[in-house]
């Protein structure tokens, strides 16, 4: 059998149920990838592509608002 105890309703400690105190979060460290222009050239070549300067600039800016938005 259990032990029961009884008290008054004065006796109890009442707090607003928060769901956050019950969840296990962990920090996540997430590090900003920056994409070069060096790295977009290479991966470029890679496929057989020969972009230009401006095109370069447009994926790196394309890219690294992509990264920065997950």
């Amino acid at each position: 059998m259990k032990n029961v105890t009884i008290v008054n309703g004065s006796e109890v400690e009442v707090k607003p149920f928060i769901v956050d105190d019950f969840m296990d979060r962990k920090k996540v460290n997430i590090r900003q990838n920056t994409v070069g222009k060096k790295e977009i050239n290479r991966l470029a070549k890679e496929i057989g592509l020969d972009p230009t300067e401006d095109q370069i600039d447009f994926a790196k800016k394309i890219i690294s608002a992509y990264l920065a938005q997950k």
